[in-house]
């Protein structure tokens, strides 16, 4: 039997050791992609590819409050913005910020 192959793109949370949101304090989450290589983080560093208006497009937001950071020694890009509502607040649907990385995990770099 021939075994059947995946001709498609990894996603970065199939790239990255790991990919994670979490709280920044109750105003702010703050989301972490770890990537395995050098080369794979180049590629998540690049400014083209990764930049405030691609997340402000995912998250619904407004490029100017976003923060990235980028930390070639680690490997690590880091992003963080105001969360939607206030952490514990009536609205809030996830108070750790533990889901907000989902979006940014399915992107696929070209």
């Amino acid at each position: 039997m021939t075994p059947v192959t995946d001709d498609r793109r990894p996603t970065l949370g199939e790239m990255a050791l790991e990919v994670r949101s979490k709280n920044a304090g109750p105003f702010w989450v703050t989301m972490e992609l770890f990537m395995r290589t050098p080369e794979d983080y180049a590629i998540v560093a690049d400014e083209d590819f990764i930049n405030e208006e691609v997340v402000a497009r995912l998250y619904d937001l407004d490029p100017a409050t976003i923060q990235i950071f980028r930390i070639p020694s680690l490997n690590v890009v880091k992003i963080s913005f105001p969360r939607p509502v206030a952490q514990g607040s009536l609205r809030d649907r996830d108070i750790h910020a533990g889901q907000h990385h989902v979006p940014l995990a399915a992107l696929v770099p070209a």
